[in-house]
């Protein structure tokens, strides 16, 4: 069913999911569209984000948000227009970034973490990817906790992904060696073809720990956590003293339902940090660099416009199909940053 004037369709949390989301986690209904009270505007959401975090969110596991309440409409980005508004600052026709959406036709906003996009942007749903939160991601943490110097080796996991392309890009213009890992040849053969990564590691195969080695024969100095798990047990022997290691996810984890196999490898990393002075830092994109927004799109948009970054989307149509495209996110499927177009 394509967007109206009159239906709001929006995507509730159904049930909390055990271990991998499936499609009965999720439930899509129909409501009247609202309208606007005083200091709120109305959005029409046009592209719509699917983001690795939100399967937290689906959690009631304590974290650094609060999580979805069953019942309530699941929580995501928006690319939107401004319908109507009682907003000072936003008139109608205004084309805005609203990182308080959710999986829904319309949403009421009062402003707060909402900002104007350039009506003639070309392609208005890159504000979700390179130049919104996971662009911002990438850059920020790279160049404050990773603090890559030229001619160091900095290695990336979920290579191709809205996060990882940005990471690798980046350090590559500052100067560095970058290895990608990636699952499968074509996503490899991706980052180092398009986006001039040095090296990419199939994760999928099981030399993964011997094909990092061989590919960083001077260590790891800068290695950017958003994976985890076996990918992250082939770059721990490998970390340089003084190495940094920012930390934004942990994708491999968060269907789990038990701790992993194998052995305990916390002592390990422990005396490793230790014995090797590493920096592993764990960010919030918004709540630790806010502030920065601004700063970021200053220097990223240009990039992106001469090509110097590189972008690549996986499109889903349709508001009804977003949680099977979330569901196949997870298991790695799609290929670049996942959005979804909701309406023209």
């Amino acid at each position: 069913m394509p967007q109206t004037a009159t239906i709001n369709r929006q995507t509730l949390l159904a049930s909390r999911p055990v271990g991998a989301p499936v499609p009965d986690n999720f439930k899509l209904v129909e409501t009247p569209v609202p309208h606007p009270g005083e200091g709120q505007m109305l959005l029409r959401n046009l592209w719509m984000s699917l983001d690795p975090y939100m399967r937290g969110r689906m959690s009631d596991a304590k974290s650094y948000a609060d999580p979805v309440a069953v019942g309530d409409v699941m929580p995501c980005g928006a690319v939107s227009r401004v319908m109507e508004s009682n907003l000072d600052g936003f008139a109608a026709g205004d084309l805005v970034m609203c990182y308080t959406a959710g999986w829904q036709d319309y949403s009421l906003s009062n402003g707060s973490m909402v900002f104007k996009l350039d009506p003639n942007m070309a392609e208005p749903s890159q504000a979700l990817g390179v130049l919104g939160m996971p662009g911002f991601t990438g850059y920020m943490g790279l160049l404050d906790i990773g603090q890559p110097k030229a001619g160091e080796t900095v290695v990336v996991a979920a290579a191709t992904g809205p996060v990882g392309s940005v990471v690798g890009q980046v350090a590559k213009l500052k100067g560095c060696r970058v290895i990608g890992i990636a699952g499968g040849p074509d996503k490899c053969a991706y980052a180092v073809d398009e986006l001039g990564f040095d090296a990419c590691l199939d994760h999928k195969l099981d030399s993964l720990a011997n094909d990092l080695a061989n590919a960083c024969p001077d260590g790891i100095d800068v290695y950017f956590e958003n994976v985890g798990g076996k990918v992250f047990d082939a770059v721990m022997p490998l970390l340089n003293p003084h190495s940094r290691v920012p930390i934004c996810g942990l994708i491999a984890q968060y269907n789990a339902t038990e701790l992993p196999p194998g052995p305990d490898r916390l002592p390990q990393l422990m005396r490793l940090m230790l014995s090797q002075r590493i920096r592993m830092q764990a960010f919030i994109i918004f709540d630790n660099y806010g502030p920065h927004y601004p700063e970021f799109l200053q220097t990223m948009t240009p990039w992106v416009a001469e090509g110097k970054v590189k972008v690549r989307e996986d499109r889903v149509e349709g508001l009804e199909n977003a949680p099977q495209a979330f569901i196949g996110m997870l298991e790695g499927q799609n290929f670049g940053k996942m959005v979804v177009k909701i309406a023209d």
